[in-house]
């Protein structure tokens, strides 16, 4: 995926920053308050963070992840629902001790109602590659012919036991123990390839995706630009690949094109203004690239069925 001018650089950066960029491309489609984020050495074959989850979330796009990533639920219950683009809800109620396990190719979307009595808490563990391979080269096995199998609200008690040790280690007011996390993190990961790793059957190529932090860089360029115009050129140059490769490779990860994804970030933005905010229309239109108010206005009602002062009203 990445150009040859620039394989070494980038194999640089995906060692720096995968998993990490996973996580921060996956916080900005889904709602909440981050409370501990993993930094220091104890955690550099994996990502951790808790959040406290938005009570309600109607309908989140979450990306395709090139790791295997551990959703945990550590408070609360919800009726969680999940379905491919094009298919049918399906899910139920998840309590404290329910995972998730995925390591799609493709996006899927999310929604869930949690319950008021408890705050909605979930840890998010995303497992680096080579943590993975290591893994199953001790138990013999290759991992590039085995992938996770998506797990949808699962319990397993020694994963929430480890979890349980891992969240301790991530809340405390200590620095992390590398040699303690390391041990917990090895052993999630054989019990992982032991109990949920299936052969891959698929056949030919897999479909090209961004690595994570190429995604990362491309979003929080988009983000810190929404105020000018769309650059396909400049996103490819940053991620070091040719405009269709990039292209092909963002649509296959977030399930649409970058300029679709562009367009409804400003859309975003431009809700949360009029919602939050007593700019005038103008100037928000303005605040998210649009000189003329009839253009703003005319994108704005086709992406949400209502006109600016209408959305602002209601």
């Amino acid at each position: 995926m990445c150009s040859s001018s620039s394989a070494e650089r980038s194999a640089n950066q995906v060692r720096r920053s995968s998993p990490r960029s996973a996580s921060h491309a996956l916080e900005q489609h889904i709602r909440g308050r981050k409370i501990v984020q993993s930094t220091g050495d104890a955690w550099r074959d994996v990502e951790a963070q808790i959040f406290r989850r938005a009570q309600r979330e109607d309908e989140v796009l979450v990306p395709a992840v090139a790791e295997p990533m551990l959703v945990w639920v550590m408070s609360g219950e919800a009726t969680v629902e999940e379905r491919e683009p094009d298919g049918d809800w399906r899910g139920g109620l998840v309590k404290a001790g329910s995972f998730y396990l995925t390591e799609t190719d493709t996006p899927y979307l999310m929604r869930w109602q949690a319950a008021p009595e408890q705050p909605f808490e979930v840890m998010h563990l995303y497992l680096r590659l080579e943590l993975v391979n290591r893994a199953a080269l001790s138990m013999g096995l290759n991992a590039s012919r085995l992938r996770m199998r998506d797990v949808s609200g699962a319990r397993d008690m020694l994963i929430s036991g480890i979890l349980t040790g891992l969240a301790d280690e991530l809340q405390a007011p200590h620095e992390a123990s590398p040699m303690f996390v390391k041990g917990m993190i090895e052993s999630l990961t054989i019990h992982l390839l032991r109990h949920y790793a299936e052969r891959d059957t698929a056949t030919g190529r897999k479909p090209a995706q961004l690595p994570a932090w190429k995604l990362r860089k491309a979003l929080e360029h988009m983000n810190a630009h929404l105020a000018e115009p769309f650059d396909l050129d400049q996103l490819a140059d940053l991620c070091g690949m040719s405009r269709f490769h990039f292209s092909r490779a963002f649509h296959n990860t977030m399930g649409q094109s970058p300029s679709r994804w562009f367009i409804l970030r400003r859309i975003e933005q431009a809700k949360e203004m009029l919602r939050d905010t007593d700019k005038q229309i103008i100037e928000i239109a303005m605040g998210v690239g649009y000189d003329s108010p009839s253009h703003f206005a005319k994108v704005f009602r086709s992406e949400t069925g209502l006109s600016p002062k209408q959305y602002r009203t209601t």
